[in-house]
């Protein structure tokens, strides 16, 4: 089981919803697989899931609209 990189409270599975701003374009991916802390809800990804969300936004640059809102499918 891992430990916080901030508290040291244990990390556990879970999903959250992963949130980037494109020079005022968002993008918001629900349901990424993570890593979550459950004492103070620090969030960290995997090197794959990472790869994804790269992967999904490249995607996204030559059709952004205002919002986005997609869902993580690995």
């Amino acid at each position: 089981m891992s430990r916080c990189f901030y508290c040291k409270g244990t990390m556990k599975e879970d999903v959250s919803n992963y949130m980037v701003d494109l020079n005022g374009h968002f993008i918001i991916i629900r349901n990424v697989p993570c890593h979550k802390c459950g004492q103070c809800g620090e969030v960290s990804y995997s090197g794959d899931v990472v790869a994804k969300i790269e992967e999904i936004i490249e995607k996204l640059k030559g059709v952004l609209t205002e919002v986005a809102i997609v869902e993580y499918v690995a």
